[in-house]
């Protein structure tokens, strides 16, 4: 428990951060599976754009890595090409 006021609004911060890497990483795993379950071509890319997006931006707020989002955009290429 907090013992004076700096404590208490840090605890309130942790939590507040916490919140939002949690939103924006629950975005992130979501626009994977739906570009996963891309049924054809035009639509995997419609949602390999919007995946590469929010990577974008996770990496640029310090939400995932960098290289993490490299990988994910790696897959997702090869995973277009392998349908063309």
């Amino acid at each position: 428990m907090a013992n004076n006021k700096s404590s208490e609004k840090d605890i309130r911060r942790t939590a507040t951060r916490t919140e939002a890497n949690r939103k924006a990483k629950s975005r992130l795993k979501t626009l994977v599976k739906a570009s996963k379950q891309s049924a054809d071509k035009e639509s995997l890319k419609k949602n390999a754009a919007n995946l590469a997006s929010a990577l974008d931006k996770a990496v640029k707020t310090n939400k995932l890595s960098k290289n993490r989002a490299n990988k994910i955009k790696s897959n997702l290429a090869k995973a277009i090409n392998k349908k063309a």
